[in-house]
């Protein structure tokens, strides 16, 4: 369940470039607020930016410049200070706290997947996120058993000094987190950090932002879309160091997520059951597939052993320069540089590794007129270091 490594040749084109650390102050909070609201500003393109600018409130500045660079031929939008003040308001008011990609609080395993959300909102006791964490998901629509076992692990590993991440939906994730309420448990909201769903769980919505860790990409106020639930699966998967799968079926939330954290190098975990119970379906396929058996806490802290002591990112050892290291100055750019960008590229998504390899530019010089054509409105990025032209009709432009 874990993706091969990159050829040894590849590792330079497949890493993104780090993100510096900074204390962020509130002028800074707001900018990098700011530049996260803007048109066109994705994950990826807010790390790019950080990285050519130096700064959030820098590249606000060369927001207009680089996008026009780009190809854009109507006035990018910026986030005004006044909505962006707002937001910052209305989190405040419902004890949420926003933590950035560049702030050394954000958490350390989820800084560190493919495009992590720029910033995620916290309420609670937000040092739980520093230590080992362990996602515990599984069927809405469980079993007596497999809620039973979801608690007998979630407190094996909580004593045994794990926090449990998981999602407050109704069955498996509920069980995981009252199980490991007492000893560090992490919810993962699909909506805004005060909306609570399903509602049944408002008390346990309360304790966890009392005593665990609430957690979302989404603003304050947000109401959770369908789509937004697998938004919800890849943080769940990304905080932690391995997910355990106690039920789901082939096709569901649950399964997916087992998907995403095999994507993102995670561990994956299936508890197995009963062939004609179809809420056993998905994880007996995922033990088909390789995942790692599991009927006992024992069994996950023997194989997060090593995984644990090789990814034990702090605040001071965390391999992130330091913000205010001087900014390399950006490549010189020609026109004819991105008009071969743009040759390269096509409707079907390719890696960067490969655009770079087609048009022989340096890494650094793909990554900057990338991120001009994603001001623009020019690119699709779908993840994994693929990118694809925007079809006419797509908007942007």
């Amino acid at each position: 369940m874990r993706n091969p490594s990159p050829r040894p040749e590849q590792a330079e084109f497949f890493t993104p470039a780090p993100l510096p650390v900074a204390i962020l102050d509130d002028r800074a909070r707001l900018a990098c607020l700011r530049l996260i609201r803007s048109e066109n500003v994705g994950p990826v393109t807010f790390r790019e930016l950080i990285n050519h600018c130096g700064g959030a409130e820098a590249a606000l500045s060369a927001l207009p410049d680089l996008s026009r660079r780009g190809g854009r031929g109507r006035a990018i939008r910026i986030c005004p200070e006044s909505v962006a003040a707002a937001e910052l308001e209305r989190a405040a008011k419902v004890g949420a706290e926003p933590l950035f990609t560049i702030e050394p609080g954000y958490p350390a395993l989820l800084a560190h997947v493919d495009a992590p959300p720029p910033l995620v909102y916290v309420k609670g006791d937000a040092r739980i996120l520093s230590r080992p964490t362990i996602a515990i998901v599984g069927s809405r629509d469980c079993s007596a058993a497999g809620q039973k076992l979801a608690r007998m692990l979630a407190g094996d590993l909580g004593r045994a000094g794990l926090v449990v991440v998981s999602g407050l939906a109704r069955g498996i994730d509920g069980a995981a987190h009252e199980a490991s309420i007492k000893t560090g448990t992490v919810a993962v909201l699909a909506g805004g950090i005060e909306i609570i769903y399903p509602p049944e769980h408002a008390d346990l919505h309360r304790r966890i932002g009392e005593t665990g860790c609430l957690l979302t990409e989404q603003p304050p106020g947000f109401e959770p879309r369908g789509k937004d639930f697998p938004r919800r699966n890849r943080l769940i998967s990304g905080l932690s160091h391995g997910v355990v799968i106690v039920e789901a079926a082939r096709r569901s939330g649950t399964f997916t997520t087992a998907r995403m954290a095999g994507e993102q190098g995670r561990e994956v975990f299936a508890v197995p059951g009963h062939p004609l119970d179809p809420r056993a379906e998905g994880t007996n396929a995922l033990l088909k597939d390789g995942a790692t058996l599991v009927t006992s806490a024992e069994d996950v802290l023997e194989a997060l052993a090593h995984l644990i002591e090789r990814t034990a990112f702090t605040e001071g050892d965390a391999p992130r320069p330091e913000f205010n290291a001087p900014v390399a100055p950006p490549p010189l750019l020609a026109d004819a540089d991105r008009d071969r960008i743009v040759a390269a590229l096509g409707p079907a998504p390719i890696d960067i590794d490969a655009i770079q390899r087609a048009t022989g530019l340096s890494v650094r010089t793909v990554n900057v007129l990338l991120m001009e054509l994603d001001l623009a409105g020019r690119i699709e990025r779908h993840g994994a270091q693929l990118v694809s032209l925007r079809q006419p009709g797509a908007g942007g432009l």
